[in-house]
Order: structure tokens, then C-alpha cells, then sequence
């Protein structure tokens, strides 16, 4: 795994890292050297993956953190403190799809969108935002926040109307909180990944619907779960200080 920047001496809490992006950025953290809290709320499955990083010698550690539930949300945070210290670099990735057409999806399904894609990120960046704060981020200019967006925040399709709102959502969330956190040393930044195949995705891309989309795409192909790993490491790293509110997309063009 190529390491392009240290993390060593940071903590990191990564917010949905029972599978997919999530998952594997926390087996990146670790790589880099920080200590790693896997937040989700399907935990067997974080503390199995927590476990193999503490086997390969890393600093890890998984918590029941639903990102829906403010008092889930301190309470990841309160343990994460409570093994590893203040929690510096936060990677609110804790997602789930909309569904079909908007006139096929009933309420109850675009309220569970809302409530994991925006209300959850929201609480997740807010909560981590509030320790920072409180542990003397404006002097130490450490916080890193990196909200996970998506590249569907910027088109539109024939389906998954209330994902594409919330995605759009997470990208202006990001400023807003740049803007109200500038001076208290904490960046804020959103990275729009492209389609990658993780379970989110699950296996449309096997479907002939899924296969004619990415042959409609200018390369043709899906990106690799690795893609975001060298924008995502500089954005927690001191070298992206003068780095904030900013909307970053890595999608192949497929948006293009």
C-alpha cells in the first residue's frame, strides 16, 4: 500500500468503515500510522477488521457508532478518547442508497437517506468539531474533517433522487462548516468519489444496465477501491493546512 503521507501521532475516526470505502480507509490510516477508531453500526464486522490491524500491529479499535443517534455519536466519540486522546482527522463516510425512481420510493426509505447522508454527517463532523475545539484546535491548527460525497451531487439520472440530494447536501455542509471552523484550526473538505464497486453499489455493475453504463463512460471503466487513498491521506495531513471548504472530485471523468 503506497504511503504517500504520515499520519503517525494522529487519530483518526472513520464513520461507516464496516465495508467498502469505509473499511478500506481505515485499513489505510492504519497503514499511515495513525490510530484508528472504525465507526459503524453493524460492529462484528468493524471488530473483526479491527482486530486483523492490532494482529499486523496497528492501533485500532471499533465502536457501535450510529450516526443517525446523537447519543451513538458522543458515545463512539467518548470511547475513541478514551483509548487514543482527541480525535484529530474525521472521515464522516456513513452512507446508504435511495432506491429506485422517486414516484417507486416511499417516504419511509427517503427519511433513512436523509437521516444517514446528511443528518449523520452532520452529527458526525459536528460532534468531532466540538471536542477539537475543546481540546485547543485554533492553537494547534489540527482538525481534519473530510465529508464523503459523491459525484452524483452534480448530475442527475433516472433514479436515486434523495442520495443525490444529500449528496449535494454534504458538499455545501462542508463549506458551511469550513467557514464556521476557520478559526479554530479545523479544515473541512468534501472528496466526490466516482462509481466504485463496493456493497453500496452492490452488484448492479454486473447487470447488463450497470455494464452499458460504465461502456457509456469516456474510459469505460470502474475506478479502484484504492482511488481516493493519496487525496484522502494529504487532506488529514499537516500538509493540507492551507487546504478548507473545498469540493474535490476524483471520478475518471465519468461525470464528464
Amino acid at each position: 500500500m503506497h504511503i504517500p503521507h504520515s499520519l503517525a501521532g494522529r487519530t483518526a475516526l472513520v464513520a461507516g468503515a464496516s465495508s467498502g470505502i469505509g473499511a478500506h480507509l481505515a485499513e489505510l490510516f492504519a497503514a499511515a500510522g495513525a490510530n484508528v477508531v472504525l465507526g459503524a453500526r453493524r460492529s462484528d464486522r468493524t471488530e473483526t477488521l479491527a482486530a486483523a490491524l492490532r494482529d499486523a500491529g496497528h492501533q485500532a479499535l471499533a465502536v457501535t457508532m450510529d450516526v443517525t443517534d446523537e447519543a451513538s455519536v458522543k458515545l463512539a466519540y467518548d470511547a475513541a478518547e478514551h483509548a487514543f486522546g482527541t480525535v484529530d482527522a474525521i472521515i464522516a463516510n456513513a452512507g446508504m442508497a435511495g432506491g429506485g425512481r422517486s414516484t417507486d420510493v416511499d417516504a419511509g426509505r427517503v427519511q433513512a437517506v436523509i437521516d444517514t447522508n446528511l443528518l449523520g454527517v452532520y452529527l458526525t463532523a459536528r460532534e468531532g468539531a466540538k471536542r477539537l475545539i475543546s481540546a485547543g484546535s485554533r492553537e494547534k491548527e489540527n482538525g481534519r474533517i473530510v465529508l464523503i460525497g459523491s459525484i452524483t451531487a452534480e448530475m442527475t439520472g433516472q433514479g436515486d433522487a434523495a442520495y443525490a440530494a444529500t449528496k449535494a447536501g454534504v458538499a455545501h455542509l462542508a463549506k458551511q462548516f469550513a467557514r464556521e471552523w476557520i478559526r479554530q484550526g479545523i479544515n473541512v473538505n468534501t472528496v466526490q468519489p466516482g462509481y466504485i464497486r463496493t456493497e453500496l453499489s452492490g452488484d448492479w455493475f454486473d447487470t447488463e444496465g450497470g455494464r452499458a453504463q460504465v461502456a457509456g463512460w469516456h474510459r469505460g471503466r470502474l475506478m479502484d477501491i484504492d482511488a481516493l487513498d493519496d487525496l484522502i491521506l494529504y487532506l488529514c495531513s499537516d500538509a493540507a493546512r492551507y487546504v478548507t471548504g473545498a469540493t474535490l472530485t476524483i471520478d475518471d471523468g465519468q461525470a464528464l
